[in-house]
């Protein structure tokens, strides 16, 4: 479109915005608030004027706007399940704007046989009536929902909606998959404003970072609407932070408990005050929490292969050694044993204030800093067996096809940090998220305006992060008889113990940062619109525009202290066995050199050796533009059935830049060196993407909705995977290899849903949904024909990033929460609340290291079983609940072949927690989570081979909890 032709049709469009909104000026507009008995806002309430159909539903904020009604005098009725309904008079003027303040009290407060089994579901019924009536198909917990679970940070409060798993990371959950895609397929914002992402190579936001306390709601959208980013497959996660009351509130908190695993405390305290001044336009609400958490996990790791190969001691024609192939069993080639020790301290801040200059116009600061400081001390105990070249007939022993004993490289290695300050002798990981939204809301005759700015910056800082390893060869025995547990023992324990006999290896100091900063802005407007005249009918369209800009900045450096301190015995150590080791007592970790020893020491850039290929490929900056319009329409098409529909599109912008490493190999015959070659590169990309939707929603009658959804949506690849970087891993025989030319993954999707809501707070839900996949993206293995990537990399293995063909996922959602108020006696005070997610998927496309496509592959990350459940008591004192969460095992990391694919475990938790009201405002909490102790595992081809198995026993906290209300 030619400039002078968008300017015409930006002028005309404005024109008819407000040319329909001044040809409304002889009606009115109703603006209002609605809150609860303890002045709380009251979101998805359902306001209408029965005289004329005209009606609106209250936002998160429970504030509704109902514009064009004609000057009179009209009675306003407010509808809300679990409330008594509350009318109100309000006279409308001609081209004013009325204020409407009004308060809903339970029904269960006229009936005093009753009062006691509602006690503690405002929350759930605030979530329940949500979304019951939005468009869309989405899941909504609230926050008194979430005090009711022992979850301290959103991933966890996440992990209980249906479709939802989580990958945890240190015992927390942290990633999150929504029906089966990956985590860096699903969207998750703040107020509506994507949040960045402090992980270095992906779009990951670390869920584990936010508080579930400094969160008001969360809503997963799962059919996305026009007016949202499009980049969401799986679905959309909207955190809304808490907005300033109607009357004063102040709320704390106050704990402590233990980690089982380390014996260890726990400190957590939060706060929160909130007001609004008399005349009601002024509000604020300040909060800050702080948990401090001292744990660990233990952890064992095993590499497996299926291929061996041994020196015969002969030589060929050119000298070199000639290898032989011998068909042996799976067998761990790699064992690790891991013993980490982590404090984690997460401290969150929050101010929101908002100001209601008049009843039209209403603008609003939402601000929030979490910061997190991870310290890591970790001790690993690495077994490597010699083969190839290293290894000859009579090193080592086959049994039954079994291979059982062999020489091995044994490594001992101390991860820590620098001594004193922040670090205490540990590696910090300094991690913060920061988000600052400016917005407001406008009425302009019958034009609805909302608008947002937002900037949001995510880091990662872990500076002067050490290891210190030293090394050792001897025989092992090698026992993989039960596969779960697989283990390698020294056959002469005094090599094992023989300090003197582990050789300097390494010592390294490595300083990594990451940093995204989001600039978010976005203008929506919003008319009434009639078209089929039933009433309420809108139509809404507008614009969006986010920069992003990402860098990775990274050094390492080697120091060669062999003379100073040639073996473990010349050095301060540490004994780390444990005979409570969580994966079996048969595990012997030894001796480490001390974290005090290697903070002490002096490591700077002038005495160290930099080693720019450890680095440089990994360090990048990426620019990313998107802009997007919309437009769509809201309407009754009949008094039970509904539509909304519309377009979207959105265009992306790239700019890269990082670095390509070529390996050199020395060759003394024609005087080269061993070295690197670094090339800088650069790369732009650019595309459009064009995504219609439409939603229908049927009410079958007041209490029963069925939906229908068709959308599509979009996921853009990682910065790292579009970098045209080559990375050459020597040690592994590997290179790391970026694609420009990787398309972003689309989707489209149906959903169909049902759902049935109970007078007395609950829900029977189910629903299909089918997803169409083009352009996934997998990591293929291929190995390298030629020197492309350095001479000697001959061989090695390649792995590049590819857009796949296609993939589809089918599944169904069963959801059902009641209170069992229609049982009799104390009975009645329980409750219960269950969901369950069935998963199939198929992927195209696949290729094997050999170019072979695969046929055998679901698509990555989609587990196909997924189950909450969890059975809760309240009445007017004491409530307690016991909470379980499943999610089946699934393909994590597709290898060269079925054999190398890596899969993520089964997880089964089981949690605990309950509380006892002193009085009206003061009550005392007690918290037990992981009760199985579910280890995180991954599994290589069949389940009973470990890839990975991190243990983190049960935690155990309790405190106070205090809450004043003042309307």
């Amino acid at each position: 479109m030619k400039p002078m032709n968008l300017k015409k049709l930006l002028f005309v469009t404005l024109f008819l915005v407000f040319g329909t909104a001044m040809a409304q000026a002889q009606t009115g507009n109703i603006q209002g608030t609605i809150t609860d008995e303890n002045g709380i806002y009251v979101p998805g309430a359902n306001v209408y004027i029965e005289s004329i159909s005209k009606g609106g539903i209250t936002d998160f904020d429970g504030r509704f706007t109902l514009v064009g009604i004609p000057e009179g005098n009209y009675t306003l009725k407010v509808s809300y399940m679990g409330y008594a309904d509350v009318e109100q008079e309000v006279a409308v003027t001609s081209g004013k704007t009325t204020s409407v303040n009004m308060s809903l009290n339970p029904t269960s407060v006229e009936l005093d046989e009753v009062q006691v089994s509602a006690y503690g579901l405002s929350g759930q019924a605030k979530a329940l009536n949500t979304q019951k009536t939005n468009m869309n198909i989405t899941n909504v917990v609230s926050t008194d929902q979430i005090g009711k679970f022992p979850d301290a940070n959103i991933g966890d409060a996440v992990k209980r909606i249906p479709g939802i798993t989580m990958q945890v990371d240190q015992g927390e959950a942290r990633n999150i998959i929504v029906r089966g895609l990956s985590p860096q397929l699903n969207s998750v914002t703040l107020n509506g404003s994507r949040i960045p992402s402090a992980e270095a190579d992906n779009r990951n936001v670390q869920m584990d970072l936010i508080p579930s306390d400094m969160i008001q709601t969360i809503e997963v959208n799962k059919a996305v609407t026009p007016d949202m980013d499009a980049d969401a497959l799986g679905g959309s996660v909207n955190l809304v932070t808490r907005t300033a009351p109607q009357g004063f509130r102040v709320s704390a908190t106050a704990g402590s408990g233990i980690n089982f695993i380390t014996d260890k405390r726990i400190w957590n305290g939060s706060i929160l005050v909130g007001d609004r001044t008399k005349d009601g336009k002024f509000g604020y609400m300040l909060s800050a929490t702080i948990n401090d958490n001292d744990f660990g996990s233990d952890d064992i790791e095993a590499e497996w292969e299926n291929e061996f190969e041994y020196n015969t001691g002969e030589e060929d024609d050119e000298g070199d050694p000639i290898l032989e192939e011998v068909d042996v069993d799976p067998y761990t080639n790699v064992t690790e044993q891991r013993t980490y020790f982590v404090q984690r301290v997460r401290r969150s801040f929050a101010a929101n204030f908002d100001f209601q200059i008049d009843p039209s116009n209403n603008i609003f600061l939402k601000t929030m800093y979490n910061w997190r400081d991870d310290r890591e001390n970790r001790f690993r105990l690495e077994q490597e067996i010699l083969d190839g070249e290293d290894i000859e007939v009579g090193d080592f022993t086959i049994t039954n096809g079994a291979l059982t004993r062999f020489p091995a490289e044994i490594k001992r290695q101390t991860k820590g940090g620098i001594a004193g300050g922040r670090n205490q002798n540990a590696r910090l990981e300094d991690q913060r998220m920061q988000n600052y939204t400016l917005g407001g809301n406008h009425l302009w005759g019958s034009l609805k305006l909302d608008w947002m700015a937002s900037y949001a910056k995510a880091s990662e800082e872990r500076l002067n992060e050490r290891y210190a390893e030293y090394e050792s060869e001897y025989i092992v025995n090698n026992d993989n008889s039960n596969p779960k547990y697989p283990i390698m023992t020294a056959v002469d324990p005094n090599d094992f113990n023989d300090l003197g006999s582990f050789e300097f290896g390494e010592v390294t100091n490595e300083n990594q940062y990451t940093d995204e900063e989001d600039m978010n802005f976005f203008v929506n407007f919003e008319l009434p619109a009639d078209f089929f005249g039933q009433g309420n009918g809108t139509v809404k369209f507008g614009a969006r525009g986010r920069f992003k800009t990402k860098e990775r900045e990274n050094d390492f450096f080697e120091y060669d202290l062999e003379d100073m301190y040639p073996t473990l015995a010349d050095l301060p150590t540490k004994i780390y066995t444990d005979p409570d080791y969580l994966a079996g007592s048969k595990y012997q970790a030894g001796t480490f050199v001390s974290e005090e020893w290697l903070g002490s020491l002096d490591l700077n850039s002038t005495n160290g050796e930099d080693v720019p290929d450890e680095y440089l490929p990994g360090n990048f900056k990426v620019k990313e533009n998107v802009l997007a319009v919309y437009a769509m329409f809201n309407q009754k098409l009949t008094d039970k059935l509904s539509v909304l529909a519309g377009l979207r599109v959105e265009n992306t912008k790239l700019e890269s830049d990082g670095n390509r490493v070529i390996y050199i190999e020395e060759d003394e015959d024609n005087g080269i060196e061993e070295g690197i070659e670094v090339q800088p590169v650069s790369d732009e990309n650019s595309y459009t993407n064009v995504l219609p939707g439409v939603h229908f929603k049927y009410d079958v009658d007041n209490s029963t909705i069925l939906r229908f959804a068709w959308t599509n949506t979009l996921a853009r690849p990682n910065y790292s995977d579009l970098i045209p970087r080559a990375e050459i891993i020597n040690e592994d025989a590997e290179v790391v290899v970026g694609n420009p030319e990787l398309d972003p993954t689309t989707s489209m999707n149906f959903d169909l849903n049902a759902e049935h809501y109970f007078e007395s707070v609950g829900i029977i839900s189910g629903g299909v949904f089918y997803k169409k996949i083009n352009d996934f993206i997998y990591t293929f293995i291929t190995e390298a024909q030629d020197d492309t990537f350095g001479s000697g990399t001959t061989g090695y293995d390649v792995f590049q990033p590819l857009n796949g063909d296609s993939a589809s996922i089918f599944g169904a959602e069963l959801s059902f929460q009641r209170q069992l108020d229609f049982l009799p006696g104390f009975a009645r005070n329980f409750s219960i609340y269950l969901n369950y997610t069935y998963l199939t998927s198929s992927a195209d496309g696949i290729r094997n290291e050999d170019g072979d496509e695969r046929t055998d592959l679901d698509l990555p990350n989609t587990a196909p079983n997924m189950f909450n459940g969890s059975l809760g008591y309240a009445d007017s004192r004491f409530s307690a609940r016991l909470s379980a969460n499943f999610s089946d095992s699934y393909i994590d990391e597709i290898g060269g072949n079925a054999f190398e694919d890596r899969y993520y475990d089964t997880q089964f938790f089981l949690d605990f927690n309950a509380s006892f009201a002193i009085n009206k405002n003061l009550r005392i909490y007690t918290d037990v989570n992981n009760i199985t102790n579910q280890p995180l595992r991954y599994f290589q081809a069949v389940k009973e081979r470990t890839q990975q198995a991190e243990f983190y026993s049960t935690r155990w906290t309790f405190g106070l909890k205090y809450d004043l209300f003042k309307k």
